[in-house]
């Protein structure tokens, strides 16, 4: 079953990843796919590649989300190369790990501005060329389990992704009327390049797999499902919602 047939979706951060796999996953489900990276060229000409594979069309626009005119230019494109923008899915984010009483300023800064107002300028711009196409659409945020709890080296992490899904409830509001919904989808432990150092540590990897009902660290391949569900027509009546994807870590509470 192809849930996303005949649709248009954009990804931020897709050149690796939930990014990749969000972007691989909806050409999966019949969409046409248009990509924002950073740096990576090659993993975002892979990305593309795969999309094409499939049978479908793909776009990849370098740019830094951080820059408010990124997103003009990523949704300018896209809808150049397929003439509309179905769904939104906002990922691009970064965790460069490090303790609180001696945070850089820099640091902070740059992580407040890739993920929250990367976000937040992803959003809107998607969103306004949905308000113009006046068939309302689907934005997905990539938040995490770390905007309902805390952790000792992601102190500048954890405020931008409570962040995001805050934006998506309110969004969710403001958007409505225009038939835009608006949800984010909170992963736990997934392996990818933003976690690849800390969890090379093999004690702490199966501490972390230990906490996991479901007995494994997440694959960016097992959010394909939860993102695709809420882009596509099966989810018309969910908006502001947030969905955890974490193998069931964050009710484990003993």
């Amino acid at each position: 079953m192809k849930l996303l047939e005949g649709k248009t979706v954009l990804v931020t951060g897709a050149s690796t990843g939930i990014g990749r796999a969000a972007a691989i996953g909806a050409a999966q489900h019949g969409a046409d796919v248009a990509i924002n990276f950073h740096r990576d060229d090659a993993g975002a000409a892979s990305c593309v590649a795969e999309i094409e594979k499939l049978g479908r069309r793909g776009l990849a626009v370098k740019g830094d989300v951080a820059a408010p005119e990124t997103a003009s230019d990523f949704i300018a494109r896209a809808v150049d190369a397929f003439g509309k923008v179905d769904v939104m899915v906002s990922n691009a984010g970064i965790c460069p790990f490090h303790a609180f009483l001696d945070m850089p300023v820099e640091t902070f800064e740059r992580t407040m501005r890739v993920n929250m107002h990367g976000a937040y300028f992803m959003v809107q711009a998607a969103a306004k060329q949905m308000v113009a196409q006046g068939h309302g659409g689907s934005i997905v945020a990539v938040s995490s389990i770390s905007a309902l709890v805390g952790g000792a080296y992601q102190t500048h992490y954890t405020p931008t992704k409570a962040g995001v899904h805050s934006l998506m409830q309110s969004t969710a509001i403001a958007l409505g009327k225009h038939g835009i919904r608006c949800n984010s989808v909170l992963p736990g432990t997934i392996l990818t390049e933003i976690n690849k150092d800390d969890l090379a540590d093999s004690e702490k990897r199966r501490y972390m797999e230990g906490r996991v009902p479901l007995g494994r660290l997440g694959q960016p391949e097992d959010m394909i499902g939860p993102i695709a569900f809420l882009a596509s027509d099966l989810a018309a009546y969910v908006t502001g919602a947030a969905l955890l994807v974490d193998g069931g870590m964050f009710v484990n509470l003993q």
